[in-house]
Parts: structure tokens; sequence; C-alpha cells
């Protein structure tokens, strides 16, 4: 993979904030409070925002309301643990731009300039590709609290993919130029950042890896075992929600819709798994770690 240099992710002013701010840095701790307009920092939304393009409603941005004082857990999940210090999450809620979105709105284009770096509160949202006819074709399925686009933004280009709620949805989004200008203040939050780009590359890396180097029965059995939750009252197995349609499974996984049915009856006739509906019993969760090893 030609993605060695983190440096090749941001911006050469991201870089020289970091060469300037960035010795060792202790661990830090976080909680927050938001609005733009209360910090006086600048906004680069308004060449053209993902918004404009749908055609199911237009999203808002929301008064600093939007994000509330103690929400340790959503900074965690999108910038690692342990928390962040109050004076950092303080300087993000300031300058974050929260937005509610619709079922089937587009949330990014691949057409739009990136200058907000993106993430999902809450709610679902499918990461693929809109064809010319319309058609989106789904390659992964993103439930909030998780990044949608942190690196597309440092580049100064277009988001590297479309992105559709799949249901209703709340997104963050923070202003590229106004974080960059507070990076050599705050070299602890640029290293979470940089942290943060680093695990995504490593998650393209490992999907890279699964879909070139397993077979389709492998690569299910891999997406099963992975969203396995205890069975309540039950020792040894497990259960899978099916909350994704079939059709987009089947696009996760590179296959087709056929293909899955085909190796979900296969796993049952081996008596891995039993299938009701939009759940999946794991009989035999080592048998299906097995399967996903192969």
């Amino acid at each position: 993979m030609a993605l060695l240099d983190i440096g090749g992710l941001v911006k050469r002013p991201f870089v020289q904030h970091l060469n300037q701010a960035l010795p060792p840095h202790p661990r830090m701790e976080h909680t927050y409070a938001v609005s733009p307009a209360a910090a006086g920092l600048p906004e680069r939304r308004a060449a053209l925002r993902p918004a404009d393009l749908s055609t199911a409603g237009r999203s808002r941005t929301l008064p600093s309301t939007g994000l509330g004082a103690n929400e340790t857990a959503l900074w965690v999940a999108l910038l690692g643990a342990p928390a962040l210090q109050p004076d950092e999450v303080s300087t993000l809620a300031l300058m974050a731009q929260v937005r509610n979105v619709t079922a089937g709105q587009i949330v990014l284009s691949r057409s739009s300039p990136a200058s907000t770096l993106v993430a999902l509160r809450q709610g679902e949202v499918a990461l693929g590709f809109r064809t010319s006819d319309g058609t989106f074709r789904t390659e992964r399925i993103l439930r909030g609290p998780a990044w949608l686009d942190l690196g597309s933004a440092w580049l100064c280009g277009p988001h590297a993919m479309d992105a559709q709620a799949v249901g209703p949805a709340t997104l963050i989004e923070f202003p590229c130029s106004a974080l960059e200008s507070r990076l050599a203040e705050y070299p602890g939050l640029a290293q979470r950042l940089i942290q943060g780009l680093a695990r995504e590359v490593q998650a393209l890396a490992v999907n890279t890896h699964e879909l070139m180097h397993k077979d389709a029965p492998a690569r299910l059995a891999q997406w099963l075992y992975q969203r396995c939750e205890p069975l309540a009252g039950v020792a040894g197995q497990a259960m899978v929600k099916l909350s994704d349609r079939k059709r987009d499974v089947a696009s996760q996984l590179a296959i087709t819709p056929e293909t899955l049915s085909r190796l979900m009856r296969s796993f049952t006739r081996q008596g891995v798994i039993e299938v009701s509906g939009y759940s999946v019993r794991v009989i035999d969760p080592v048998a299906l770690g097995r399967l996903a090893q192969a």
C-alpha cells in the first residue's frame, strides 16, 4: 500500500504545526460544549455543503445546544483514550458544527470540495459510490459515533467517497481552517488527529487484505464473527442482528446477494448458524472463527 507516510495525508501547514509543537506529549483527559460563532472562528462551509446536493430535504446547522457538556464517550470514540483535557474539548466544541440529516439524504459527495472533518455522532450512514444514473452502491455502513471523513479536508480536494444517510442521523463537522490554526497551541490534539488518521489507514489496509486474500466464505464468516453478541441464557452461543439489507451486506463483502444467500445456507447445513428473519444465531462460534481464518 502506498500510504506509508502519514505526512502524505495532511497539508504542509498542518505538518509544520506538528513539527513545531509535537515533542513527546503526555496523554490527557476530556469533556465538552459548543458554538462556532461564540469562538469567532472562521468557517469554510460556504463553497458547497453536501446537504445542498440532496433531493430529500436540507440539513440545518444547529446552535450551540447541539452538543452537551458531558459526552466523554463520543470524544473517546472519535479521538481515542484516554480522554482529552477540558481545554482541548472546549476548543473542539466551540468550532463544531452539528447538523441533522434525514433518511436517504446525501451526506458527502465526491464532487464536493472537502473543507471540514466530518464525524457521525449518531445514526447510520452508508459509504460507497453514486453511479451516473443515481444508483448508490454501498461499500460499508458506519454507525455513530465514528469518523465519516477525517482525511480529505487536509488535502483541499474532494471527498474520497460518497455517503448517504440510511436513516435519521446527526453529524458533527470541524472546519479544517479553524482547527488547523489551533494545532500549534494544542499539540496533544494534533497528536490525536494523527493517531486517528493512522487508525483509518490501518483499517483500510486490513479491509484491502481481506478482500484480496480471503475467499467469499471467509469474508462472510469474519463479518458475522465481528458482530457476534453473547446469547443470553445460552452458554457458548451468540447472536448477530442483521440491521443491513441483504444487498448492502453483499456489497460490503464484494459478493452478489445470491452468493450471500448460498453461503448462509452452507453455514446452516454445517451446523454453524441458524437464520431466522433478521437474526442469525451462531450455534458454534469456534467453528465460525475457523471459517473466518480459512
